[in-house]
Parts: structure tokens; C-alpha cells; sequence
């Protein structure tokens, strides 16, 4: 299920990144959705969805990170 907007992304996605964090989610999750779709692709028997959201937060997670405050800004 790719997502075609921000708005589209789950609350806990919306509510804690901020909108460029959040384009970088969209982008990672969908292209990695497409990808795991073919079951030889995936290394375990996760769900595509699962390796997806792991691989998108991994995205999010080379540009920003968590302050101490508890809140995603640039590194």
C-alpha cells in the first residue's frame, strides 16, 4: 500500500517527523514496498509492509534523529 501524500501516512508517522522527514518516509517506504514484494527479495519471512517500514525509518534515521527533547530534527 503505497502512500501518495503526507497525509496518507500513518498518525504515528505524521505526528512525530517533521514534513521533510516525513517525505523521506513516503519515498523510502514506497520504493521499498515495490521491492519486497517478490518474496525471493526478502531475507525472512516478514510481511513486505514490515521490511518497509523498517527500511523508511532507516531512511529517516540517516537524515535526523531524536533531540533531547524527544523531537526529530536534522543532524
Amino acid at each position: 500500500m503505497p502512500y501518495k501524500t503526507r497525509e496518507d501516512l500513518p498518525d504515528s508517522v505524521r505526528h512525530v517527523l517533521p514534513e521533510h522527514a516525513q517525505d523521506i518516509f513516503k519515498e523510502a517506504f514506497n520504493s521499498a514496498i515495490k521491492e519486497y514484494q517478490d518474496p525471493h527479495k526478502r531475507r525472512d519471512n516478514s510481511a513486505p509492509e514490515t521490511i518497509a517500514f523498517k527500511v523508511a525509518w532507516a531512511a529517516v534515521e540517516k537524515v535526523y534523529h531524536k533531540g533531547e527533547d524527544g523531537k526529530w530534527v536534522a543532524k
